[in-house]
């Protein structure tokens, strides 16, 4: 089978202190309300979701997540689906707020993975897109003071 390797970065800076932004970032069942490329989320557990995203691309991922635990303060979920590799968030308080730092390394596989490596800059302009979606919904989010719902909470649902 064909795959291809993908790595992601990203750098924010929001105006909220860390722990309101882990808060947020932690709270995966929220996603959709203020990142507008996740689609949707559904629960598979206490640690683990699965996850529709789809930025300006004309195609969708679904993507398992698993929280990896972490001494250090990084946020970091285990990634499999159409995606397998590894997400984190290095959160750093700043004199205004947090800088956020987002690796993603990934392994492609499937129709992906096939295409012509001149569309490499295609993908990552994609994924440009996508992060700046979670950028500004998530500096509105914390602007709102959105607040993680409780565990027994609703959530939104992928459709199967």
């Amino acid at each position: 089978m064909q795959s291809a390797a993908y790595s992601f970065r990203s750098s924010w800076e929001v105006a909220a202190p860390a722990e309101r932004v882990r808060e947020v970032l932690g709270d995966l069942a929220m996603y959709p309300t203020w990142w507008p490329q996740v689609r949707a989320v559904a629960s598979l557990g206490e640690d683990e979701a699965w996850v529709v995203i789809r930025s300006t691309l004309p195609y969708t991922l679904q993507l398992r997540l698993r929280r990896v635990p972490r001494d250090d303060g990084t946020l970091e979920s285990a990634i499999g689906g159409d995606l397998v590799g590894s997400a984190r968030w290095r959160l750093t308080p700043t004199a205004t707020g947090t800088r956020l730092d987002y690796e993603q390394d990934v392994v492609v596989t499937g129709w992906l993975a096939r295409l012509p490596s001149l569309l490499r800059p295609l993908l990552a302009w994609n994924h440009a897109r996508m992060m700046t979606g979670g950028r500004a919904g998530l500096a509105a989010a914390l602007d709102r003071g959105q607040r993680p719902i409780e565990r027994q909470g609703r959530r939104r649902r992928a459709a199967t």
